[in-house]
């Protein structure tokens, strides 16, 4: 294999998996799984997210300035998207395609498009979040979100009506140097599993009640004053792993990389 014929050794836990979901509440910091009222539509074909800048060149009118030189580059902004396409017809879901309607407030099943934008008609963060490899998360918050694609309905013959979304996130007059997306990307927790010891007239070097997951695990065990260790089995997610965890000589357990729940059992017996 060639030099750079490689991937990093990260690269399969940092992948984003499956198409995620479009939330309305979502906390990256306390990452629960969402309730049902918090997800936006059932989607299909996936979530698409761009956030594209805009850029002038404050020298492509002045002599000699060769095109795109860096230090006359202007950022005049940003243009955030997200586009899906939804299953779900409630109200909710009508609203938020069309962008500047309500809900009736006597009937509401009815949703009537109006003739003029409200500030209310901005969703503050609409979410996406999606898992990865590594039991981590990503995620996309759209800030200021407003329908600007409109509403588009498209049936056809046994099959599910698709509601076309297109989300624009905004600037606000109110804190202006807040650009209108966030990203996020979390690591997954390795998980931590209990050590279990079950010892009669033996000690353990180590003391711990848990151990991390792929993380390496020692101990080493002692028979009581006037007694023989006799009998240890080691078991790590209901296998018996003793045949190659424990060193009857020196009476260590090791294990390399932690994979489950580990007990320990080890018996001494009194010395005639």
């Amino acid at each position: 294999m060639g030099r750079f014929t490689r991937v990093s050794s990260e690269a399969f836990s940092e992948v984003q998996s499956d198409a995620g979901m479009v939330l309305t509440t979502f906390d990256p910091t306390n990452p629960t799984e969402p309730e049902d009222e918090d997800i936006v539509t059932a989607t299909t074909g996936g979530v698409n997210i761009t956030c594209k800048p805009t850029y002038s060149d404050w020298g492509e009118d002045i002599d000699n300035v060769p095109p795109n030189t860096m230090e006359l580059k202007h950022l005049d902004g940003w243009d955030v998207k997200m586009t899906f396409t939804g299953l779900g017809s409630s109200p909710a879901s009508v609203k938020l395609a069309l962008g500047a309607a309500d809900i009736d407030g006597t009937n509401t099943s009815k949703i009537v498009p109006r003739r003029d934008l409200d500030l209310a008609d901005f969703t503050d963060k609409l979410w996406w979040v999606g898992d990865r490899k590594d039991g981590g998360f990503v995620a996309a918050c759209i800030l200021n979100a407003l329908s600007t694609g409109g509403f588009a309905l498209k049936t056809t013959k046994n099959g599910k009506g698709q509601f076309t979304y297109e989300i624009t996130g905004h600037v606000s007059l109110n804190d202006q140097d807040t650009m209108p997306v966030e990203f996020y990307s979390y690591e997954g927790e390795a998980e931590v599993y209990t050590v279990t010891k079950n010892l009669t007239n033996v000690t353990s070097s180590n003391t711990e009640a848990s151990a991390t997951e792929g993380e390496s695990y020692t101990t080493t065990l002692s028979a009581a004053s006037g007694y023989t260790l006799g009998t240890v089995t080691v078991t790590m997610g209901g296998t018996d792993i003793t045949s190659t965890a424990y060193n009857s000589s020196t009476h260590k357990v090791t294990i390399a990389s932690v994979t489950g729940a580990i007990v320990i059992t080890a018996t001494a017996t009194a010395n005639n």
